[in-house]
């Protein structure tokens, strides 16, 4: 194997570069995303892929539209091209073009969760264990043969921050175990069984709201499920409120899902959940200010949050 281009884009991404080069593999291009605005500023950003690249030298390719625009890749004459969360489908004329083909790194155990948020679903739906497959890329999202698997289990307070380095460096290794065997011919591609796939779509802003008629476990792995990023949010009096983080809270309770029933010495609120049981909030971000734990945001103004007051109505 001696030459290598990488695709990918985002810091899921980056552990997986460094593996290969540290490996002493021949990165010959790396090729991401465009530069994009970022942050409230909206500042012109490169990729966190592009800039480790920049780091080791390597040439960088940011095509707006792969499609149309590919010559370069083909032009490295690739002998293997490995893709991460790259973000782009890649035509035809790079998939057939690698001696050893495209292969990605996805982070599921395919069939399951087909996708662009693999990990925000695996928490989730309280799953305790996915994965990482290393699979041929084809022309349909995440469906080629399946090259090497390897499970990675979730804890209870895994996040989608957590879960993500682990499945990151996890990629990383298994990539690396993976590409002599798939040059030695040592390994013989398996089909996925299309019957029983499952789909981890990217996270829209309607799913990111919190269904307080949902029981306390469902909750809070929908809150872990979006930490650190998109965020989970509610209402409360009107006004958006994301929730950073909670905890399950198994007494049960009499009372409306959504409401406030309780202070725990500032330090969270317990909200009731559909079985009547709670969660206990301790970290919040009401509407224009930081994020904050909730024993600051009560500090000096306890009437800030009320008990008996329901969460999850509508906005004003």
């Amino acid at each position: 194997m001696k030459r290598i281009v990488f695709m990918g884009t985002p810091d899921f991404s980056v552990p997986i570069l460094q593996k290969l080069v540290e490996s002493e593999y021949d990165v010959v291009l790396v090729v991401t995303q465009p530069d994009r605005p970022k942050g409230r500023k909206r500042v012109i950003t490169p990729s966190p892929v592009k800039s480790e690249a920049e780091k080791q030298h390597i040439p960088v390719f940011q095509p707006e539209k792969l499609r149309e625009d590919y010559a370069e890749i083909l032009a490295y004459k690739p002998d293997l091209i490995v893709t991460a969360a790259y973000g782009q489908i890649l035509p035809n004329a790079l998939l057939e073009n690698p001696e050893y083909g495209c292969i990605n790194v996805h982070a599921s155990i395919l069939p399951e969760l087909r996708g662009g948020a693999p990990i925000h679903y695996a928490i989730m739906q309280g799953k305790q264990e996915t994965g990482i497959t290393i699979m041929y890329m084809d022309e349909k999202l995440d469906a080629g043969d399946i090259l090497t698997q390897r499970t990675v289990s979730i804890a209870e307070n895994d996040h989608v921050g957590t879960l993500h380095n682990k499945l990151s460096e996890a990629g990383a290794d298994l990539l690396i175990e993976t590409i002599p065997k798939l040059a030695a011919s040592e390994i013989a591609p398996i089909k996925q069984d299309d019957t029983k796939a499952t789909f981890a779509t990217n996270i829209k802003r309607e799913q990111e709201k919190i269904d307080w008629a949902k029981s306390n476990l469902e909750i809070y792995n929908h809150i872990r499920g979006l930490h650190p990023w998109p965020v989970a949010f509610t209402t409360y009096q009107g006004k958006g409120m994301k929730i950073w983080w909670a905890e399950i809270d198994d007494r049960e309770y009499e009372g409306t899902p959504g409401e406030i029933v309780q202070k725990e010495t500032n330090d969270a609120f317990i909200v009731i959940c559909g079985n009547q049981k709670g969660v206990r909030i301790t970290e919040i971000q009401p509407a224009g200010k930081k994020r904050m734990r909730v024993n600051d945001y009560l500090r000096g103004a306890d009437d800030r949050i009320k008990i008996g007051e329901v969460m999850g109505g509508s906005y004003e």
